[in-house]
């Protein structure tokens, strides 16, 4: 492991070549604690987006991309990042340790800033101490930030103030307290950002899918899944026997029935997408600006992908989704249709299983077909971690309401997410 000293910059690359790593935090001050947090800033050195402040209100940013841990193997705090999945806005990240304003941080007993691999490996650390720093109640660790590639600077810079004078300093919203609050100093605390609405968001992203906001919010409602985020994906059966669902415009109702659910869950306002036949394709990610005839925009139109013979290969198709969220700080909800001619149900069964231990939800749906496999036997399926799939079919999807579809997409999931937060396969 490398020891970094108080300034020392180095390029990451010279660390490791992945661009997944965790970023580990403690420090040791007698008769207080301490608040952990991580700034994403802009190239302005800026929180223009507040939701890429992560600390103990809000652990996930919405890409997915950072995420705070808790407490790991003697760090205080351990954040989870993918540098690749961050967005190109989001240009530093700016690492923070701040008191409650009673003690200061020429009291450290010691501290450390460490760099670690994805699996928790350290790479390099930063180690201070109380002689370092005056009275100043808040400390800049470390940053990452990228130029023309990431780089790590070891900062060890005091500021007065706390948390809340950093937030002003970063360009967020000044953490003020009630008028009524008592005398007695209490640890600062900023509100968790408020999300936008269903609506808010429709109305930007898909305006002519805005009637659909009310039935999905009611249900989010009640299966309390107003405040989840989590990634998601859609898989798309594209082999021979599916061409009449997309000449018909099946396979487009269904993505622009599922969009108004995946800009819910995952703040980015998009979800990935696949197709498979004989082979697999990762297509790009649904979003607002491409929606609309997606399936015929999207490599030249649904006829001209390149999936070889439209025969079915579940197996290859699960295999790179599995490979997609498998290192996920968040749950991941996948809807996976298909029209059935499902022969390779040993090897799809041993995927499921085995991908019972990771952040991946699987909601299969058949469409209009027959011989779904195993696809309709995978809830009585033993020796999986947790029931991490569910299964219904629709014969016609123009025949089902938005509440019903919404029903069945969420009935089992809520379930999942409760069992795979015991068995801490996910952890926001």
């Amino acid at each position: 492991m490398q020891t970094l000293s108080r300034g020392q910059k180095l390029k990451w690359s010279a660390l490791s070549s992945e661009g997944l790593l965790q970023v580990g935090l403690a420090a040791s001050l007698p008769g207080a604690a301490c608040d952990i947090s991580c700034f994403g800033l802009d190239d302005g050195g800026k929180l223009s987006d507040e939701r890429y402040f992560i600390f103990y209100n809000q652990k996930s940013s919405p890409c997915g991309a950072l995420n705070s841990r808790g407490p790991i193997d003697g760090d205080a705090e351990r954040f989870a990042i993918d540098l690749a999945r961050l967005p190109a806005t989001i240009r530093r990240l700016v690492f923070v340790i701040t008191t409650d304003g009673q003690n200061a941080m020429n009291e450290l007993q010691h501290g450390h800033w460490r760099l670690c691999d994805q699996r928790g490996g350290p790479l390099a650390e930063f180690a201070f101490r109380g002689s370092d720093f005056g009275a100043e109640t808040a400390l800049i660790v470390g940053e990452l930030y990228r130029t023309d590639e990431w780089r790590v600077s070891a900062v060890g810079q005091g500021f007065s103030g706390g948390l809340s004078a950093l937030l002003v300093h970063f360009g967020g919203e000044e953490i003020s307290e009630p008028k009524d609050s008592p005398a007695t100093p209490s640890p600062p605390s900023a509100p968790a950002p408020a999300r936008l609405s269903l609506e808010k968001k429709l109305e930007k992203a898909a305006p002519h899918l805005l009637s659909r906001a009310k039935p999905l919010k009611v249900l989010l409602e009640k299966r309390k899944l107003e405040e989840i985020v989590a990634r998601v994906g859609l898989v798309l059966d594209a082999s021979g026997s599916m061409n009449q669902r997309y000449r018909s415009g099946d396979v487009q109702t269904v993505i622009d029935r599922i969009f108004p659910l995946a800009v819910h869950f995952d703040d980015n306002g998009e979800f990935d997408t696949w197709a498979f036949g004989e082979k697999s394709l990762g297509l790009s990610p649904v979003g607002g600006a491409n929606l609309k005839d997606y399936i015929e925009r999207e490599r030249g139109g649904w006829k001209n992908w390149k999936l070889g013979a439209r025969t079915n290969d579940e197996p290859g198709v699960i295999r790179q989704v599995i490979k997609t969220y498998r290192e996920s700080s968040l749950p991941a909800f996948v809807i996976f249709i298909s029209d059935g001619g499902v022969q390779a149900n040993k090897e799809i069964e041993r995927l499921i299983v085995d991908a019972s231990k990771l952040p991946i939800f699987w909601q299969f749906i058949g469409l209009g077909g027959s011989n779904y496999g195993i696809l309709e036997r995978l809830d009585a399926m033993p020796g999986r971690v947790v029931d991490n799939c569910n299964f219904f079919a629709l014969d016609d999807i123009h025949s089902v309401g938005e509440q019903e579809l919404y029903e069945r997409l969420l009935t089992e999931f809520p379930q999942w997410l409760k069992d795979a937060r015991e068995k801490r396969i996910v952890v926001s």
